[in-house]
């Protein structure tokens, strides 16, 4: 590809991989509106997402689905709606979050996290929202009722048990290899639970995509706060999109090189390079709705490691 600029390169992108739009604007809420007190007017939304090729009737219809799936709640003033991120779906953000903003590197004790529900002990609809829920979370399915993970969140596990109204009801126990029994290594067992192969070739896809953006963007071009803002919303749409297939297995158990962890220092140093201008593209339309739209909190310049 020849030398873009900031604006061709993001016309390029919507052009050859357009994004879904309520995915998008759950992207948003996510980046930009939760770190500035999670609550925005439909108008600035429609003017955030214009630019990016998405129109005012899409942006209603997204917002409206995310309302009845219950990631955000509707209030009205007049003629005005105002959106804001539903509180039992703040943990899922929170988790989110982590995924996306903290490097990678989780290490492995030898553990492996059970959940079990054996027949007859939860009935079919909670099965099925339970196994949707860990499989987010990167757990994978050995056999009926039995689902596992090497290295899970603890908090993010009792949260997901309690929110599903699981709690009480399934077991969930720690598991190591018992010396000299003659079985088969723990570690293999990633190989039978998870295809990995998806996983890499979404990564390397996402490195391909945005390296020559980085190398644009160290050569010192100027970037409007609104192609800034463009940059910053897909690159963290597309990593997530990614991440939201990764398992989060322990680096002891991934194949070497792991090419997540270079995805992640590419979307980190897009992100410092463009959250600056970004920013002040927020506030101005999110300020032309609500004047005390408030800055920034303190957790959002902790992304990727810290934003100079």
């Amino acid at each position: 590809m020849t030398r873009l600029t900031s604006g061709e390169w993001i016309d390029h992108f919507l052009t050859n991989d357009p994004p879904r739009h309520k995915s998008l604007v759950m992207t948003l809420c996510g980046d930009a509106i939760a770190p500035h007190g999670g609550a925005f007017w439909l108008g600035s939304m429609i003017e955030l997402l214009g630019p990016l090729g998405v129109s005012d009737r899409l942006v209603r219809t997204s917002v409206f689905r995310l309302v009845q799936e219950g990631w955000l709640v509707a209030s009205r003033e007049g003629r005005r709606s105002r959106y804001a991120l539903e509180p039992r779906a703040l943990p899922r953000f929170e988790r989110a979050n982590r995924r996306i903003y903290a490097p990678p590197g989780l290490h492995w004790d030898g553990h492996w996290t059970f959940v079990l529900a054996p027949n007859g002990s939860i009935d079919g609809d909670l099965r099925a929202l339970l196994r949707k829920e860990l499989e987010w979370e990167g757990f994978a399915m050995l056999a009926t009722g039995v689902m596992a993970h090497p290295a899970p969140q603890q908090d993010t596990l009792r949260e997901i048990l309690a929110r599903a109204g699981a709690e009480g009801k399934v077991f969930v126990c720690d598991a190591a290899e018992l010396p000299g029994v003659g079985s088969r290594p723990l570690p293999e067992l990633v190989g039978d639970a998870w295809d990995l192969s998806a996983v890499v070739g979404a990564y390397r896809q996402f490195i391909d995509r945005f390296t020559p953006l980085l190398a644009q963007l160290k050569g010192g071009q100027e970037v409007a706060p609104q192609d800034a803002f463009a940059i910053r919303t897909l690159l963290i749409h597309a990593y997530r999109r990614v991440q939201l297939h990764d398992p989060m297995l322990p680096l002891e158990l991934l194949p070497a090189p792991w090419p997540g962890t270079d995805a992640y220092q590419l979307a980190r140093d897009i992100y410092r390079l463009t959250w600056r201008q970004a920013e002040a593209h927020v506030m101005a339309m999110l300020g032309k709705e609500d004047d005390s739209t408030p800055p920034a909190e303190a957790s959002f310049f902790e992304r990727f490691g810290g934003l100079a």
